[in-house]
C-alpha cells in the first residue's frame, strides 16, 4: 500500500509542485514544474507499481494500472459541504454511514466478515440511491443545440462519484492493510507547508531538490526507529544506517 499526495511550493515567485509517495516503512518525495504524470513517472515507482494507491480521486492517479483506495476524509469534508450548504440529507446521512462504517471496522479488528460487508453495501447503495431523487441527475433540454454532458451541481457530482467508485471508497472495510483516509501522505507532507509558512519560498532547485532528498532519506529512517540525530551522523560519516542495507537492496552504497 502506497500513498500519493501532492502540494505547491512557492520557488522565488514560481510556482513548483512536490510530490510525495509514502509507504509504511518509506517515504519519497519528487519536485516537478508540472503537476500530473510527468512529474510522477520522473520519481519512477508509479508506471511499474501493482499494488494499492491510496489518494484523494486526483484524475492523473487514474492512469496507473494497479488497485485504487479513496481517502474518505476528502469525502467526509465534502458531504458535509453537502449537507449544510446545499441542504442534502442524503449527504447527511452517507457522512454518518462512513463513520459508523469506520468505527465497526474497528472494533472487527481491521476487516468485516463477509455478510457485514454486504448489509453495509445495502445500506450505502440505498443513501445513494434517495440521493438520486433528492439530487437528480439535470434533465437535457431537447430545443437547445448544444451537446456533451450536462453541468451538473457539486453535491451532483459528488453523488455520481461516491456511487461509480463505490469498491475504491469501501476498500478499507475489507482490506486491513488499506486505511480510511490518506492521512500518512499527508502527514509526511506537513513539514513541507512549515518550511514554507517559515522560508516562505524556496530560491533555487536545487535547494529545493535537496529538501526533498533530505526529507525523503529522514522520514525514511525514522519509520524504522533510526532518529534523525543518529541518520545525519552515520551519513555524514560516510556511512549507511543498517536498514537501508538490509531492507531496501537497491541502494548503491557509496561514500563518495
Amino acid at each position: 500500500v502506497v500513498h500519493a499526495d501532492e502540494t505547491s511550493l512557492n520557488m522565488d515567485g514560481k510556482r513548483h509542485w512536490i510530490h510525495v509517495l509514502s509507504a509504511q516503512n518509506c517515504t519519497l518525495f519528487g519536485l516537478s514544474p508540472r503537476r500530473g504524470t510527468e512529474a510522477m513517472n520522473a520519481m519512477g515507482v508509479l508506471p511499474e507499481f501493482n499494488g494499492t494507491l491510496v489518494h484523494d480521486h486526483w484524475k492523473p492517479y487514474y492512469t496507473y494500472v494497479c488497485t485504487h483506495a479513496l481517502c474518505n476524509a476528502h469525502h467526509l469534508r465534502e458531504l458535509t459541504y453537502a449537507h449544510e450548504e446545499d441542504g442534502q440529507r442524503w449527504a447527511g446521512n452517507l457522512h454518518k454511514l462512513l463513520l459508523e462504517l469506520r468505527d465497526a471496522v474497528e472494533l472487527a479488528g481491521g476487516a468485516l466478515p463477509e455478510g457485514q460487508v454486504k448489509r453495509w453495501r445495502i445500506r450505502y447503495r440505498k443513501i445513494l440511491g434517495r440521493g438520486d431523487t433528492e439530487c437528480p441527475a439535470p434533465v437535457p433540454d431537447t430545443t437547445s443545440p448544444r451537446r456533451g454532458r450536462l453541468k451538473r451541481s457539486k453535491s451532483r457530482n459528488l453523488l455520481e462519484r461516491l456511487r461509480d467508485y463505490e469498491e475504491d471508497v469501501l476498500r478499507f472495510m475489507e482490506r486491513p492493510d488499506v486505511p480510511f483516509t490518506n492521512n500518512q501522505g499527508e502527514r509526511d507532507l506537513r513539514m513541507t507547508k512549515v518550511q514554507q509558512k517559515i522560508s516562505g519560498c524556496f530560491r533555487s532547485e536545487d535547494g529545493a531538490r535537496a529538501f526533498c532528498l533530505i526529507r525523503s532519506y529522514l522520514l525514511t529512517c525514522q519509520k524504522n526507529d533510526v532518529a534523525p540525530g543518529e541518520a545525519l551522523t552515520q551519513l555524514l560519516n560516510g556511512e549507511w544506517p543498517r536498514l537501508l542495507l538490509d531492507k531496501f537492496k537497491f541502494f548503491e552504497v557509496s561514500t563518495e
